[in-house]
């Protein structure tokens, strides 16, 4: 699997995001500045965790502008792979490549904690590794990751079943509206999420939770149990 990982200034989840995939697919990904304006041929693009240009304006805001985004929306409708995690979930809002927004979190402060996740779908090329409804733990770090959509895009969401994760347990951190903690995009491909998956990859995290994802979009086979 040949991946890339977007820089942005401020981000600060890229070297986990790399160990992380470099894990499940045994290659380095490349890492493109977000000046530039093309991108290697890869099959996953990836927008990591941080706080791009010091969220300045609206997390994501300015970053969803860089001169490389043209390139990530076009190879987004070309059917490659793309993953935004936490800021890059952000990002891929702004950039209108998934519906709705991540608002301040309820409590107006800054989580940092763990969280349960369900896989509330498995049908995805993100997610198949896992279980139906299993479910995970994953950290949380973010100011801004209370998901809101107006009813109607939640309702569409539901029943195309582009809702991959939802806050289980009674641990939704944000407020976001119907626990969702990650979507996809209609036609399937591009996933964004605020919880960290990364950082569950390694027996050193304590947990191989996150491993799943990027399994899955390495084409590895199921989980263990």
């Amino acid at each position: 699997m040949r991946s890339a990982i977007i820089l942005f200034p401020g981000t600060n989840r890229e070297r986990d995001m790399a160990a992380a995939l470099k894990r499940a697919s045994g290659r380095d990904p490349a890492i493109v500045w977000h000046a530039e304006t093309t991108l290697p041929a890869v099959d996953l693009i990836v927008l990591p965790g941080g706080f791009s240009f010091g969220d300045y304006l609206r997390a994501g805001a300015i970053a969803a502008r860089s001169p490389v985004m043209a390139e990530v929306v076009k190879r987004a409708n070309e059917g490659v792979l793309v993953l935004g995690v936490c800021n890059g979930f952000q990002s891929l809002c702004e950039v209108g490549l998934l519906p709705g927004v991540l608002m301040r979190n309820a409590s107006l402060k800054f989580v940092c904690r763990e969280v349960k996740l369900e896989i509330a779908n498995t049908q995805t090329p993100f997610t198949h590794a896992y279980r139906p409804r299993q479910i995970i733990r994953c950290p949380v770090a973010h100011h801004d990751g209370n998901y809101f959509a107006d009813e109607a895009t939640l309702d569409r969401l539901e029943g195309e079943g582009r809702i991959a994760f939802r806050y289980a347990e009674g641990t939704n951190p944000n407020g976001s509206r119907r626990d969702i903690a990650g979507i996809l995009s209609e036609r399937g491909n591009v996933l964004g999420m605020m919880p960290h998956p990364e950082d569950m990859t390694d027996e050193a995290h304590g947990a191989l939770d996150g491993l799943g994802l990027f399994r899955s979009i390495a084409g590895i086979g199921e989980m263990a149990a």
